[in-house]
């Protein structure tokens, strides 16, 4: 045991002494380990864990040897224990062994990625509860400006009864989203953002982004609405006194407007502290004002008759009765009605969000924001239901202020003068200075109406430069970028700031309150609409993650929320209502288009991951229909970066129709980081170059187990592969025998798994991975067999000349295929080390609307010819043809794909020829026969030939070049495995037909852009390997366009029936 641990004492002899195993790679808690060295072997694993497992058992001895010494928990055990501190999604984040640690292995284990939140400024800040952060910001909000300048208009039009219809629809719209906004803030920790942070980690950026937009905005254009009113009562109280800035009218609102919005940012800059303190000033001046309203109206005019002769004539039945319905007039620039008038009163209670505005200033967001913001909503409505009955029941609507008018005392509206011809100036309906009149004491009102309207602002304005800082920090839209920058050890966004003072003072200029007001309720109902809809959306979709600890909402209650917000939006006004719809979906699009790299676990992600098991499941008892086939391609392809033009048939197949699947077997156990690196580098690529497909790796098997087992696993359900799709194995006839076999078993296990099998071959081969050096290939990659006809070196003889084209596929080069086609790529290489012969700096541009360029990695060119393989499927065709040989009814696939890919934009140019076999007897009658089948099944073609002359014998040219292919493979004392008399006697005409289709392809689609012939099917049973090879060498070759090879599992892809 002695050699196993090392026990060693640090400081005096009486501290614990320290045990540490002598273990290679050995990891802590803290994941110290070593990831420069070369990974360990399954044998070193192995004699790791036996390390491991013997060293508990001493481990277990010395304890025994020292049962009185007492040993921490993490000496004990490598185990991390459930704490805090291992969810954070900060630097404070510790991370918890992984299983990689546990199996002794070295390398860094991948985890499900965290996205890592924006650095924290520096310093103390001010951090608020429930009263200060939540509730005393939602009273500020809510009593705004309506509440002294506006509610005795209410009352005057809508009446008493219909005000507190109005005050308590604002509240049902209110408390469902306060209900719902309470278990979303709960649902988690919430940051800086307010409704914009709350809606994007909901619903996902797009959503989150166009409606924090929009209510920053909002939020702008509602301080500049309650500065309005400060600069309205201002000019009351200075007309009120004699006195003017400029005309006492709307030019002494913008200035006065102006400068009070620039003294508010600059309160709101100097930070949370003196913004707290004049909170706490303006809620007690607010309070002492509603209080000195509503003692003022108990205790009623005391019989002076210049308040009676205004309107306020103090408590009366009649009043009441009087006032209790509607008379909506002429009034603001137009006839009023209920949702008019409900129009201009809903700003007043749109403060709800105060307080999530600022969640990043709370100390508990999630326990301050649901109290406070109910506590404000229940003082709030019950003080505009108070005023209400106060101001409807103690004045009158109409009052010329003219003593003279008074009878025994009182106002009789039926015999005022004024009233007959509409000029009074006084009362409910025409003043808005009624609340003064009525007041115990007039300059207090003053004050409190001074306050509502600055407090409002002041929290309006400190609301959106956090939600645009937090737009910013999360990188959604570039232009608020700048704006976002913080400052100071607060983190403060001056910049913010300064762009919302721009914002307000241009909409302070408008100078006219009940202008603004309507817009600024749409925009505040779009983004409660929103909140409802998230809470709803979460609710229904029930992803794991939605906890929220505030129980008391339901989904169908913030659905009706969203309704009636939406409802109430157009019911205002449809044609604003339009316009913000319109912008938030614009705002949508644009974040949909840019793609920003946010993963926030949104129940959008949710939804559509519960969407897609649905359909799965679905369209899993739902039976196959030929009208529904859809080719679901898995294609061998190895490492995708060497073989685009691979990929790029496979997804001309499946674009926009269907699934693609690209596989890739490695023979060598590559470990799970190294593994899903290499998913992830694949996938990448993929994406890079807008194919949609997925990337799927096998390790640690064979060629041919790795692909049966891909076969059987991968999918789900009917979203399963049925095409197998891999390139021609132009070095067969170098290859050892069990690599030829495995190939040949490949499509035999195709075939017997039910599949349609396509093979693909370039004149020049498939492999490009020398054109892409600078992208590191696996040397585990399994399909190497794959390769171009000169990459191994060596020289077909049944092939043409092709040295130069070998030697070209050597150019040291550095070429991006990831993005070959886009129409608007610079790929530009970088010369670490120059070749000799490869100083030129010349570039090579592609006929390709001259907009892409290709250069070497030396800088000169890449010669045309290898481009134009490289992006055979991906360029515009010229006018050409697709010769279709459609020898062999395999259910249609064979004709089917041609016709896929001439559908396609970049072949709409090439025609359909179809190639097909008659059997002798009435060549008219067959072809009739086939130009039939061909007009049912709605395949458009431009030319059908029949091919005759297939029972001739071949040229000799072609037997003796058959002949060289084999005269190897021929069974002989030296080599066991080939071909014998026997088979080639017994396959002679067989062979024959082949070869006379060989030449007839040849003599017909010498020009054509693309060939598509039937496969012949292989039989172990029938044919020996090395003969199926040398047909479909024979049928390949001597072409010069790209040819496929391709069969359907015998069951029916094509219809004429509707």
């Amino acid at each position: 045991m002695a050699e196993r641990f090392q026990i060693s004492k640090t400081n005096n002899e009486q501290e614990m002494p320290k045990i540490v195993e002598n273990v290679k790679y050995q990891n802590n808690n803290n994941n110290n380990v070593n990831i420069n060295g070369p990974p360990p072997t399954i044998e070193n694993s192995e004699e790791n864990r036996r390390s491991s497992r013997l060293s508990i058992r001493g481990f277990g001895s010395f304890l025994k040897k020292n049962e009185a010494r007492k040993f921490s928990l993490n000496q004990l055990t490598n185990e991390t224990l459930p704490r805090l501190d291992n969810y954070r999604m900060s630097k404070r984040n510790q991370k918890r062994i992984s299983i990689g640690e546990m199996y002794g292995e070295h390398e860094q284990e991948q985890t499900i990625q965290i996205p890592e939140p924006p650095n924290e400024p520096s310093g103390h800040m001010i951090k608020l509860g429930w009263i200060a952060g939540v509730m005393i910001p939602c009273l500020l909000n809510i009593w705004g400006v309506m509440l002294f300048l506006r509610l005795s208009w209410v009352v005057a039009e809508s009446g008493i009864l219909e005000t507190l219809i109005i005050i308590t629809i604002s509240a049902v719209v209110c408390v469902i989203t306060t209900l719902s906004l309470s278990a979303i803030s709960t649902n988690g920790e919430v940051k800086g953002g307010g409704v914009y942070f709350i809606i994007s980690r909901s619903l996902g950026p797009e959503f989150g982004a166009s409606v924090g937009i929009v209510f920053a905005f909002a939020n702008a254009v509602a301080a500049s609405m309650n500065t309005i009113g400060f600069c309205d009562s201002l000019n009351d109280l200075l007309k009120h006194n004699g006195l003017k800035i400029v005309d006492g009218s709307i030019n002494d609102v913008r200035i006065v407007g102006v400068c009070a919005i620039l003294v508010l940012i600059l309160i709101c800059c100097v930070g949370m502290e003196w913004e707290s303190k004049a909170q706490n000033f303006l809620i007690v001046t607010i309070v002492l004002a509603i209080f000195n309203f509503i003692i003022g109206a108990a205790i009623g005019p005391q019989g002076k008759e210049e308040d009676i002769a205004k309107g306020f004539v103090g408590f009366s039945w009649n009043t009441f009765k009087e006032n209790f319905g509607s008379d909506y007039r002429f009034s603001e620039g137009l006839n009023q009605n209920f949702f008019s008038v409900f129009a201009i009163y809903f700003p007043s209670v749109t403060g709800i969000q105060a307080g999530a505005n600022i969640c990043g200033d709370l100390k508990d967001p999630g326990g301050a924001i649901p109290k406070g913001t109910f506590w404000a909503l229940l003082i709030s409505m019950t003080s505009y239901a108070v005023f209400a009955f106060f101001a409807g029941g103690a004045a009158v609507r109409d009052a010329s202020g003219n003593v003279a008018d008074l009878i025994n005392g009182t106002i009789v509206s039926s015999s005022l003068p004024c009233k007959l011809n509409n000029t009074c100036e006084f009362g409910l309906a025409n003043s808005y200075s009624v609340m003064q009149l009525m007041s115990l004491w007039e300059p207090l009102i003053y004050a409190g109406c001074f306050a509502a309207t600055l407090s409002t602002a002041l929290t309006n304005l400190l609301s959106v430069p956090r939600l645009v800082q937090a737009l910013g920090i999360d990188q959604i839209y570039p232009g608020l970028i700048f704006f976002s920058k913080p400052y100071g050890k607060h983190g403060e966004p001056y910049r913010g700031y300064v762009l919302t003072f721009l914002i307000s003072a241009g909409f302070l200029l408008i100078g006219e309150l009940n202008v603004i007001a309507p817009l600024i309720s749409t925009f505040y109902l779009a983004s409660y609409a929103l909140i409802n809809f998230c809470t709803f959306h979460a609710a229904f979709v029930k992803p794991l993650g939605w906890r929220p600890t505030f129980k008391y909402y339901n989904l169908w209650l913030s659905l009706f929320g969203f309704v009636l917000c939406i409802a109430i939006m157009f019911l205002i006004d449809w044609m604003s209502s339009l316009i913000t719809m319109v912008i938030i979906f614009a705002l949508y699009l644009v974040v949909m288009y840019r793609k920003p790299d946010a993963n926030w676990g949104s129940s959008t992600q949710a939804q559509q991951y519960k969407a897609a098991l649905t359909a799965v499941h679905r369209l899993q008892n739902v039976s196959d229909h030929v009208k529904n086939y859809s080719p679901q391609v898995l294609v061998l392809s190895g490492d995708p970066k060497s073989r685009p033009p691979l990929i790029d048939f496979g997804y001309l197949l499946t674009k926009n129709n269907s699934l693609m699947f690209v596989g890739n077997i490695l023979p060598l156990h590559m470990g799970y980081k190294n593994l899903q690196n290499l998913i992830k580098d694949g996938q990448n690529y993929l994406d890079a170059r807008k194919i949609k497909a997925f990337y799927n790796v096998i390790d640690g098997f064979t060629m041919e187990d790795g692909v049966n087992a891909m076969i059987k696993s991968i999918g789900v359900g009917k979203m399963s592969p049925n095409i197998l799709l891999m390139g021609y194995k132009s070095n067969w006839y170098h290859c050892k025998k069990e690599d030829i076999e495995t190939y040949f078993n490949i499509l035999y296990s195709a075939f017997s798994h039910r599949m349609g099998v396509a093979i693909l071959r370039l004149p020049n081969g498939l492999d490009f991975s020398d054109l892409n050096q600078e992208i590191t290939v696996s040397s585990y990659n399994a399909l190497n067999h794959l390769q171009t006809v000169n990459a191994q070196g060596f020289s077909n003889p049944t092939m043409l000349d092709t040295t130069a084209a070998s030697d070209l596929l050597h150019i040291d080069s550095n070429l991006n295929l990831a993005g070959m086609d886009s129409t608007s790529s610079s790929i530009i290489g970088y010369e670490t080390n120059e070749m000799p012969n490869m100083r030129s700096s010349k570039n090579y541009t592609l006929n390709q609307n001259d907009t892409i360029t290709y250069m070497t990695k030396g800088g000169s060119e890449v010669p045309k010819n290898i481009l134009d393989a490289v992006t055979t499927f991906t360029r515009k065709q010229q006018k050409s043809t697709i010769d279709v040989f459609w020898l062999y009814d395999d259910g249609g696939l064979t004709m089917l794909l041609p016709h896929i890919i001439s559908m396609r934009s970049n072949w709409q140019n090439c025609k359909l020829r179809v190639f097909a076999l008659s059997h002798g007897k009435d060549d008219e009658a067959e072809e009739k026969n086939m130009a039939n089948l061909l007009k049912k099944l709605r395949i458009r073609y431009s030319e059908l030939i029949m091919l005759k002359g297939l029972t001739d014998q071949p040229h000799m040219n072609t037997l003796m070049k058959h002949k060289r292919l084999i005269q190897n493979f021929c069974k002989n004392p030296i080599n066991d495995f080939g071909l014998t008399e026997e088979e080639i006697l017994l396959m002679e005409e067989k062979t024959w037909r082949q070869l006379r289709i060989h030449e007839l392809v040849v003599k017909y689609s010498s020009k054509a852009a693309l060939i598509v012939m039937s496969l012949p099917m292989p039989r172990k049973e029938a044919i020996s390997t090395p003969l199926y090879m040398s047909w479909l060498e024979m049928l390949t070759s001597e072409i010069d366009c790209p040819i496929v090879l391709a069969r359907g599992n015998q069951t029916p892809v094509l219809t004429f029936y509707s």
